[in-house]
């Protein structure tokens, strides 16, 4: 059985190659057949702005999946069609919900 995966990144990728690095760990393991999500919280969620993290693409077409935080969206203006197409916005509570899951690894950036 495949373990899931719960990466949470806090940072845009303009704050380093550190937030970039994180999401290519995220690609590596969705394409090692892992379940990944990604979620983007915080100034992380600049991240799915088209072309600003082009390994957010390589991890979606990995097989992984990205979800972006509402609140965090709204606190930076930022409007949910501006987004990469295939991310997907949630409530924070899908973070809560998926933090409590069984078998969740969770890894916090």
């Amino acid at each position: 059985m495949t373990a899931e995966y719960l990466l949470v990144e806090t940072h845009g990728a303009w704050a380093g190659p550190a937030g970039v690095r994180f999401i290519e760990d995220a690609g590596a393991l969705a394409a090692s057949g892992e379940r990944v999500m990604l979620l983007l919280i915080q100034d992380g969620v600049t991240s799915a702005l088209p072309g600003a993290a082009p390994a957010l693409g390589e991890l979606i077409e990995g097989g992984g999946s990205v979800c972006v935080d509402r609140l965090s969206l709204a606190q930076r203006a930022l409007a949910p069609e501006t987004l990469h197409e295939r991310v997907r916005v949630v409530e924070i509570e899908t973070l809560a919900r998926k933090l409590l899951e069984p078998g969740v690894r969770v890894v916090w950036h």
